[in-house]
């Protein structure tokens, strides 16, 4: 079973990109769950989503307290919560920040990951470009993609355009191919 722990502020679109991903998961056969975790419902506050793939039935209901991958939908949550907690040293980890790893001063984590285990992706200058707005829900499921091989770019956009129809699917679906081209550069 591969699990994700998805770390985001409320009004980023953190508990979207968790179903959006488990609807990949489905396209591509797999069973998939996804649910949030948040406290005090407002925006802004630090809001945290999880996702579960596995190729057989999913029965675990609780939090994902040991992820696989983290992706983290803004940074400045590392200095109100231990975004890191449970990471094995083989986990993945994606950032969205238009700044180099180096430059976020997280090498005592990230150091003990294997190389390109660790990413940023500028996922809310991508969504802007694309989609008009800053969220970086979408954007970050393409460099998911990318950074991990579990689920391919094409279950990605089809979820995205399912979640999104018309217009502003297709400029989501965009950022996430932006930033999977950005990932495997």
């Amino acid at each position: 079973m591969f699990q994700v722990r998805i770390h985001g502020r409320g009004g980023q679109g953190a508990v979207t990109a968790a179903e959006m991903l488990s609807v990949a998961a489905f396209k591509e056969g797999r069973h998939a769950q996804a649910f949030p975790s948040f406290g005090s419902e407002r925006t802004g506050a630090p809001v945290v989503s999880f996702c579960r793939i596995d190729d057989r039935e999913i029965r675990l209901r609780e939090p994902v307290l040991s992820p696989d991958a983290l992706i983290v939908q803004d940074p400045t949550l590392f200095q109100t919560v231990d975004v890191f907690q449970g990471l094995p040293a083989n986990g993945f980890v994606l950032i969205n920040s238009p700044r180099r790893l180096d430059e976020l001063h997280l090498d005592g984590v990230l150091g003990r990951l294997p190389p390109g285990h660790a990413r940023c992706v500028p996922a809310g200058e991508l969504a802007r470009l694309h989609v008009g707005r800053p969220l970086p829900n979408a954007a970050l499921l393409g460099g998911f993609a990318a950074m991990t091989g579990l689920i391919r770019l094409e279950s990605v956009l089809a979820a995205i355009r399912e979640a999104f129809p018309g217009r502003i699917g297709e400029a989501n679906a965009n950022a996430a191919a932006a930033a999977f081209e950005h990932c495997l550069a």
